[in-house]
């Protein structure tokens, strides 16, 4: 049976909820390996030993390290995914009867949802942006006390690379993923009977490289602009956009693509929970699952 926008909503929260607790502990390793592509005098250090410093990280508190941050990202997943999630579903229906999702949605959704999503992600950030000094993660109430010192305007900090980051990963992840695991499946069903789950993986894996190759240098430009500390002085997008130029100048692509890899495993394993949690919540609904009889 058709299922209403309300439990579209909700399958769209449910299968970012999964993905966040499946591919934390790969966030979180991927932020430390950008992160540490400064030493302490804030020099630029070759992409290996920032790989290694990580790596110490977790070997002395894997299990904190794993799960730093997911707390302010699984509750994200209202503050952030609603607004993101609201904006984009209701453009979708204003423009489609059949409320499909395409590229102004996605263009809506990324611009609108900003304001909403970046104070969670900073904090995020800021949780596990200390682990190599402290061995633990930052508390919130700690992070949102210094923020309000300076009337919570750090919260804000990586607000316009977020943008674009938000753009490419709603036209590729949420428009062209979904496309293209259709084209997948009817061109292989017929002959191999694969089930959804491999084909949204083999689609994951074709878009993630290419989602990747976009995001990165935003990701790194969030990470330089949210990982500084809030009592400092904030750094502009000009003067990450330097750090990176210095960083490839320093130690070509290697510098450049900081955390390339460890994106697209990332975005495999995200693409795929992500749209494997909604698939089978909106089956459960179109079932006759939770709400359904209710029109909830």
């Amino acid at each position: 049976m058709p299922i209403t926008q309300s439990q579209t909503l909700v399958a769209y929260l449910g299968g970012s909820a999964f993905q966040t607790l499946v591919d934390n502990p790969v966030t979180a390793y991927r932020q430390l390996v950008q992160q540490y592509a400064k030493d302490a005098q804030g020099k630029p250090v070759d992409p290996k030993i920032a790989i290694r410093e990580a790596n110490l990280v977790f070997r002395n508190s894997p299990i904190s390290a794993s799960l730093s941050g997911i707390t302010p990202r699984l509750i994200g997943v209202g503050i952030k995914r609603i607004p993101k999630f609201g904006f984009l579903l209701g453009i979708s229906y204003a423009i489609s009867d059949k409320g499909e999702v395409g590229m102004w949605s996605a263009i809506g959704a990324s611009v609108l949802s900003a304001p909403f999503i970046n104070p969670t992600r900073m904090i995020e950030k800021q949780q596990r942006a200390y682990f190599k000094q402290t061995g633990a993660e930052k508390p919130v109430m700690e992070i949102l006390r210094e923020s309000a010192a300076k009337k919570f305007e750090p919260l804000f900090r990586g607000t316009v690379p977020l943008m674009g980051h938000s753009l490419v990963s709603a036209t590729l992840g949420l428009v062209g993923q979904p496309k293209l695991q259709k084209q997948i499946q009817e061109g292989l069903n017929a002959q191999t009977g694969w089930s959804k789950s491999v084909t949204g993986l083999l689609a994951s894996a074709v878009i993630s490289p290419i989602y990747v190759g976009l995001t990165n240098p935003l990701s790194r430009l969030e990470v330089i602009m949210q990982t500084s500390a809030i009592k400092g002085q904030p750094i502009s997008v000009l003067s990450a956009v330097k750090e990176i130029v210095t960083d490839s100048r320093e130690f070509g692509l290697r510098g450049f693509f900081r955390g390339q890899g460890l994106g697209i495993a990332k975005a495999i394993l995200s693409l795929t929970a992500f749209h494997e949690g909604r698939i089978r919540l909106i089956d459960y609904f179109e079932k006759g699952g939770l709400g359904s009889q209710n029109g909830f």
